[in-house]
């Protein structure tokens, strides 16, 4: 079976250092369905060769794919993620793409950190308020 490799949650190519990949490999590899890869690929953010009826997805695609669902794990929207991986060819240096997810990330954790703080907010008054109705 096959183990995944990552550094800091990137994921690596693998250890089989395959250029192509099926279906089924990526489905495998990342946990998701046959028909998630194709609604990405409806969606644009990936673009596998076609061989007849089947699908070949390339590096390039699975590391796209990565990208897609680790975007998705921590609540970026499919546009969000898809203005941060097609912004990957647009200069050698990825300087843009290193820029605006870095933004697009510092935003998304003041958000979630303003959302834990009312999350912590709403639990300290419920916990008081339920301290408050127990006691008889």
């Amino acid at each position: 079976m096959y183990q995944r490799s990552t550094i800091a949650g990137i994921e690596l190519p693998d250890a089989h250092n395959r250029d192509n990949y099926s279906i089924s490999d990526l489905s495998e590899e990342f946990g998701v369905t046959a028909r998630a890869l194709r609604f990405y690929e409806d969606e644009g953010l990936i673009a596998p060769q076609r061989q007849g009826l089947a699908r070949i997805y390339s590096r390039r695609d699975r590391a796209r794919l990565a990208w897609i669902l680790r975007g998705k794990r921590v609540g970026f929207s499919l546009q969000e993620i898809r203005e941060m991986i097609d912004l990957y060819d647009a200069d050698e240096d990825h300087e843009a793409q290193r820029r605006v997810t870095m933004a697009k990330c510092q935003a998304r954790i003041d958000l979630l950190n303003n959302q834990k703080a009312d999350i912590d907010a709403a639990i300290a008054e419920l916990a008081s308020f339920v301290e408050s109705i127990s006691k008889p």
